[in-house]
């Protein structure tokens, strides 16, 4: 029982596989470019944008920094917001002015770290799209603080227990 192998494919057949193989990864890389230049943002800290700010103007923007105390200027009777981000304390120091209209998170105060959306003005400022602040909220995030509270709100709860019994 001998069994005969295949003939290979002739020089045609493999010609038309790798012209096929090619025009699918040719498509398939004009997507991935195509969605990924629409939607690409810069994630800068503001030292990194007030120190080449002519590169970064008209793109967009993520920007991380720190709510300057007492920058924060809200508009008689609107939601029109200015306010000053400046470098967190472990990047070189730099501030950056920044605009933006609706409304802002509840952590978004002065001191508060924040992470802002938009693009950078020609006269250096960042104009935040909608909803395009993040702002965090430290003790939220703080692991120490949250280890002592659960700490301590174990132990108070082991406390009433106690007081139950005794009653």
């Amino acid at each position: 029982m001998s069994a005969e192998a295949p003939p290979p494919p002739s020089r045609k057949t493999a010609l038309k596989i790798l012209a096929t193989v090619v025009v699918i990864g040719g498509a398939i890389a004009v997507l991935l470019t195509a969605s990924i230049s629409k939607g690409a943002e810069y994630y800068k800290f503001v030292d990194e944008v007030m120190s080449n700010a002519d590169s970064f103007r008209g793109k967009k923007l993520q920007v991380h920094g720190v709510v300057s105390d007492g920058s924060i200027e809200q508009g008689r009777g609107t939601l029109l917001y200015r306010f000053k981000i400046q470098s967190r304390p472990d990047r070189p120091p730099a501030n950056i002015t920044a605009t933006y209209e609706g409304l802002v998170p509840d952590t978004f105060k002065s001191g508060a770290e924040v992470i802002v959306r938009g693009t950078l003005t020609a006269d250096n400022q960042i104009a935040v799209i909608p909803d395009g602040i993040m702002a965090k909220c430290p003790s939220k995030y703080n692991a120490d603080e949250q280890a002592a509270q659960k700490q301590k709100g174990s132990s108070a709860a082991a406390g009433d227990v106690a007081q139950k019994i005794k009653l």
